[in-house]
């Protein structure tokens, strides 16, 4: 099929169509029924600090940090509130206790907190992040991410902190 012949039942012109999945792709993406879907998942269990893990290396380097600030948008969205968003991506360990002094005087303010980190094998200070937080979610990147590895950072963290894990198709990172 040729780039200006059209899918069946496809309607309008090549032109009217790329428009149309141009538009799409702004879509904001707390707006999208899958993240809405997560957040109310997350939103329904007990937590203040919220750690979002790669299950390892392959994403971007941001991605757990673009997850937080969507889902963050998502729940404010929802509660009607702020919900914080730490970025534990680049923590050394001389700065490991300040940051999670920091996590804990804006969770005894009331507030929640979403952590994003590294995968285990860039930082040391993961584990002990994902560990103080009151639970974890697993992110993994479709395709990109091995198993191995998830069951390397699940290991490293502990099965009970894990509230469960979110599969990302690379399509589906901003670009």
């Amino acid at each position: 099929m040729s780039d200006q012949q059209a899918p069946p039942g496809a309607g309008g012109t090549p032109e009217q169509r790329n428009v149309a999945l141009a538009e799409r792709r702004h879509v904001q993406s707390w707006t999208d029924p899958d993240w809405q879907r997560f957040w109310l998942t997350v939103d329904r269990l007990e937590w203040r600090t919220l750690a979002l893990i790669p299950a390892g290396e392959g994403g971007p380097e941001d991605f757990t940090l673009s997850l937080a600030a969507t889902l963050s948008r998502t729940g404010m969205s929802h509660v009607g509130g702020p919900i914080l968003v730490a970025d534990g991506t680049q923590v050394p360990l001389n700065q490991l206790n300040a940051f999670m002094a920091d996590v804990r005087s804006c969770t005894d303010g009331g507030e929640r907190v979403i952590i994003a980190l590294s995968p285990v094998s860039k930082s040391p200070t993961t584990p002990a992040m994902a560990k103080a937080s009151d639970g974890v979610v697993l992110c993994v990147l479709l395709e990109r991410m091995r198993s191995k590895d998830a069951k390397h950072t699940i290991k490293l963290v502990g099965p009970s902190k894990f509230l469960g894990s979110v599969i990302i198709r690379p399509d589906q990172l901003r670009k």
